[in-house]
């Protein structure tokens, strides 16, 4: 194979060729050698090297140290979004919500920007405090984009927040989460039944359905009763 085209190209060359050998080979077939393809296509080993990372990205090649480059497994699906309801009964606790507050604002600069709006635009903020078994859990504060959800207000507060966003067809399908650890504030402190000053966990969502933003929240857990659990890596 004789390569024609400019230099910025030869390392979608050689992606594409790498694709369309390996494509409906069975996962851990072995994908062709660095040395093979910088014979093939006459490039330098970095253009090689390139093509082949962008293929790792993507998720169709996978490199195993001291073994090579392989046709990949199929990546585990990720875990589902779970509600605070969800994720209490999946450890065998009580939910319950208190609304503390609900009512429309105008976005800030940080939730305008979460929310992929301009600031000032209508938002609804709905705080509650959230116990398990009956002892304050968790503090948390969402923002939500009234835009996508018109009457949400006038509709009553529903059980589950998922729940509700999950009849509109906007249940969030994938969130950017950040997680710190903190001390409470008085107020926090008041809530959430503990002493100012104690350890928490502060989490913070960006919750989209497909592409749409539809969420940003920002908890605040008691680290004496919450441990965060996170799934990662792929099934083996």
């Amino acid at each position: 194979m004789v390569v024609t085209e400019g230099r910025a190209l030869k390392h979608v060359q050689v992606r594409e060729y790498v694709r369309s050998l390996v494509a409906g080979a069975a996962p851990g077939s072995p994908a062709p050698s660095e040395r093979e393809l910088v014979h093939r296509f006459g490039v330098a080993r970095m253009t090689v090297r390139q093509a082949m990372d962008a293929l790792v990205v993507e998720g169709l090649l996978e490199r195993i140290p001291g073994r090579g480059t392989f046709v990949a497994r199929p990546r585990r699906a990720a875990t589902r979004l779970a509600s605070f309801t969800e994720e209490m009964n999946r450890r065998g606790l009580l939910p319950e919500s208190q609304t503390l507050l609900a009512r429309r604002e105008q976005a800030g600069p940080g939730v305008a920007r979460a929310l992929s709006l301009t600031e000032g635009d209508s938002v609804i903020h709905w705080r509650r405090l959230r116990r398990a078994d009956g002892v304050p859990m968790c503090l948390e504060d969402a923002y939500l984009n009234e835009i996508l959800i018109p009457g949400f207000l006038q509709a009553g507060m529903p059980t589950s927040l998922y729940d509700a966003l999950d009849s509109r067809g906007l249940r969030p399908t994938w969130a950017e989460d950040s997680i710190t650890a903190d001390v409470a504030s008085e107020e926090e402190a008041e809530l959430l039944e503990c002493a100012p000053g104690a350890p928490v966990l502060r989490h913070s969502r960006r919750g989209l359905a497909e592409d749409k933003v539809v969420e940003v929240s920002r908890s605040v857990y008691r680290a004496d009763r919450f441990t965060m659990w996170v799934q990662l890596g792929q099934e083996s």
